[in-house]
């Protein structure tokens, strides 16, 4: 699922859902700012199917998406394949910080304090999860050259930041309420009504369709087609096409925080920023 660059390149964003464990996959997307718009120039359900693509392997539907620790240098080196330039930004949905995470930080309480009402909540980051995969993550981009924005940076470029695709969601879509699409919660979001398998995948579809659409208005070329519900036997099935759905949300807040519409909630050592229209 990767495009070819534009000549007339401008910024580049790389959109990471990242897994909080090594054994779960962790979509990835990368989108270029051309001279008619951002493109997407690739996307991918882990991070080994997205250095494949950079390599020119493509990477079918259904080969299993495996999980494994996030490689900073690797994934810059295969974004500059892919696009001819550096990133400028790269936007992660994890838990991030200057300092080693050990518990719940003031930008997850912030997140709950703003849009807890709306069902927009963040899980608590420990010692373990994610642990030393965040922090590694932070460093080593770091070392690359890529510092994570906080409450009190400067914004300048390249940039790290962290996201939280339920807030953005809200912004995408306008929304009032945490969209129901996640795969793993799909049997909690409609337990009064106890649909059927078939009835939980046809609205998780739904739900992917709304957003594939929405972000299909501010990135064009999104190398991803969404199957018929028809065409869906398992529900684990929908897990990959999810992760890539988030690595883009992931990438369209990269693309808002360039172009300075974003607000960072935390403080010195963290933040989660969202989309600025929404603390207006």
């Amino acid at each position: 699922m990767a495009n070819q660059p534009d000549p007339d390149n401008g910024h580049c964003v790389l959109g990471i859902d990242a897994a909080w464990t090594a054994h779960n996959p962790s979509g990835v997307a990368l989108v270029q700012r051309a001279a008619e718009g951002w493109r997407c120039l690739s996307l991918a359900p882990s991070y080994n199917a997205f250095l494949a693509l950079s390599a020119g392997q493509p990477w079918g539907r259904s080969r299993k998406a495996q999980g494994s620790e996030p490689d900073p240098a690797a994934l810059l080196k295969a974004c500059h394949q892919l696009a001819g330039q550096p990133v400028d930004c790269v936007s992660v949905d994890m838990p991030l910080a200057t300092t080693p995470i050990t518990s719940r930080r003031a930008a997850d309480t912030a997140i709950a304090s703003r849009f807890g009402p709306k069902g927009c909540a963040v899980h608590s980051p420990s010692a373990e999860r994610p642990g030393t995969i965040a922090d590694h993550l932070r460093e080593r981009f770091a070392e690359l050259g890529v510092a994570l924005h906080t409450t009190t940076t400067a914004r300048q470029e390249p940039a790290l930041i962290e996201c939280y695709p339920h807030v953005a969601l809200l912004a995408l879509l306008n929304r009032n309420y945490r969209v129901p699409y996640k795969v793993s919660r799909s049997a909690q979001y409609w337990k009064t009504e106890q649909p059927s398998m078939a009835e939980r995948i046809r609205r998780l579809l739904a739900e992917f369709t709304a957003i594939h659409q929405a972000l299909s208005q501010r990135i064009s070329a999104i190398p991803l087609s969404l199957p018929q519900p028809s065409e869906v036997t398992t529900l684990s099935s929908l897990k990959p096409v999810e992760d890539m759905l988030d690595a883009l949300i992931c990438a369209w807040i990269g693309i808002e925080h360039l172009e300075g519409r974003t607000a960072g909630l935390g403080d010195a050592t963290a933040a989660i920023w969202v989309p600025a229209n929404l603390m207006e």
